[in-house]
């Protein structure tokens, strides 16, 4: 599926989270272009959208940089010309490919432990809002990776219109710190701000009492006693 798309990868520096953000004007765009792990890091695959770049490289990123992860899922890749592709690895280190088969505007932009991404798009302008409003930003990783998202689409976005947005986040835990995705709505940048306005009150907390590995019970009992307080 071709999918003109603007997309931030990016990884916390603070606190080692990787996350994804991504809009596109195709349905469900979250279902293919989005992978983060925060052992590994985040991909954005995109254009001529290729799943596996995103599979493949994750698991590359466990143990090598970016770029030499980009370099050699690309190089196996029959049709790397039509992808775009953004990665950032867990050390913060960047890459990304804007093949030259993919349609305009595309292009790409590499900043410190984030890249953004987009093809199809009204103009540089969506990538350029996306960068200074994530480094701009302030709070957790997942405001900051929206804040840029929403900057994207107010500077002109996908030049075909828009359907589907989502955001990731990955702590480090078997399952996801966040997982949001508004998969076909007329306005879904906007609509993923209004849904992850409940998930700050009503699904982080209680993602952040689950079992973990290093406390198999959890903390629900803070949940409960907050509860009856």
């Amino acid at each position: 599926m071709y999918a003109g798309t603007f997309s931030i990868v990016a990884r916390d520096a603070a606190n080692g989270m990787c996350g994804v953000a991504t809009s596109s004007r195709m349905p469900a765009i979250g279902s293919l272009t989005v992978f983060a792990r925060a052992d590994a890091g985040a991909i954005a695959t995109q254009a001529l959208i290729n799943p596996l770049l995103g599979a493949d490289g994750l698991e590359l990123l466990r143990s090598r940089p970016a770029e030499e992860v980009l370099r050699e899922v690309l190089e196996a890749d029959p049709d790397a010309d039509a992808r775009q592709v953004a990665m950032v690895d867990r050390q913060g280190r960047v890459a990304a490919h804007t093949g030259p088969q993919t349609h305009p505007w595309s292009g790409h932009l590499l900043g410190d432990g984030y890249a953004v991404a987009g093809n199809i798009l009204t103009g540089r302008a969506t990538l350029e809002a996306m960068a200074e409003r994530f480094e701009s930003a302030e709070g957790p990783l997942d405001r900051r990776l929206l804040a840029a998202l929403e900057a994207g689409q107010a500077a002109g976005g996908d030049r075909r219109g828009r359907q589907s947005a989502a955001l990731y986040v990955h702590s480090g835990h078997p399952y996801p710190y966040l997982d949001l995705r508004v998969d076909e709505h007329p306005d879904p940048v906007a609509e993923l701000r209004r849904v992850h306005g409940v998930a700050e009150r009503e699904l982080l907390p209680f993602v952040e009492a689950l079992p973990t590995r290093e406390h198999p019970a959890g903390t629900f009992h803070r949940l409960l006693e907050a509860d009856l307080g």
